[in-house]
């Protein structure tokens, strides 16, 4: 029998393909099995972000994940990813798993990797969160010194949101897509729409970025709001 391959979680950083880690590059080139997730029916993010170090020849696992409120379609969808992973891991096989932004920050690697890391090695390649990607983007510092930052979910009721806003310094909300509208109604309503800047698709071609009070009702699910309270002036 040949020893199991193993399995690496590549993080590919927020889209803009040159914001990949060398490392990241080396093994989806060196990987004879890449795998990533797709929306049913629709071209992979993931992958076209790493295309270009994708060899001729590399077998692709495609994974169909879609997104409900229901969770049970997309638990199944894993339970077969993981499946098809493991089958090419038993045959010695190295699979590099593309993940967007960064494989244990809101990203699907997480729940291949409870299917599968008591069985195989398992290597986690971090990427450059969106986060991080948008405020180099729009030129705002998110923290310094004792200032805590906050990363919160746009699907969040409205008191757990007000609650974590207001402990914090410095915050970003997530996953916006049909929550806009909400969210900007919150914020305005909490005195910080002065504060707030919005982007979408960062780092991509079509990225937009604007302050708050001038940004679309409409927001795709690749966009978020970051608010700096000001309290230190990074001096």
């Amino acid at each position: 029998m040949s020893t199991p391959g193993t399995l690496y979680g590549v993080g590919l950083g927020p889209g803009d393909p040159d914001l990949m880690t060398l490392k990241a590059a080396r093994l989806i080139a060196a990987c004879p099995v890449v795998a990533y997730p797709a929306l049913p029916g629709t071209e992979s993010f993931a992958r076209s972000i790493a295309a270009a170090h994708i060899a001729d020849g590399t077998h692709e696992i495609v994974m169909e994940i879609p997104m409900t409120r229901d969770r049970a379609p997309a638990q199944a969808a894993y339970d077969l990813g993981a499946q098809r992973i493991a089958e090419a891991l038993d045959l010695g096989q190295d699979v590099a798993l593309l993940c967007e932004g960064d494989p244990f920050f809101y990203g699907s690697f997480m729940y291949l990797h409870a299917r599968l890391s008591d069985r195989y090695t398992v290597e986690v390649v971090p990427g450059v969160s969106s986060v991080m990607a948008a405020a180099s983007r729009i030129g705002l510092p998110l923290s310094a010194r004792n200032e805590v930052l906050t990363i919160l979910p746009a699907p969040l009721p409205d008191d757990a949101l007000r609650a974590r806003i207001s402990q914090s310094d410095s915050f970003a909300i997530m996953k916006l897509g049909r929550h806009m509208p909400r969210i900007h109604a919150l914020l305005e309503g909490m005195g910080l729409t002065a504060q707030a800047h919005y982007i979408e698709r960062a780092t991509l071609a079509d990225e937009r970025a604007m302050p708050l009070a001038d940004a679309p009702a409409n927001a795709p699910y690749f966009s978020m709001i970051l608010v700096t309270k000001g309290a230190d002036p990074w001096l």
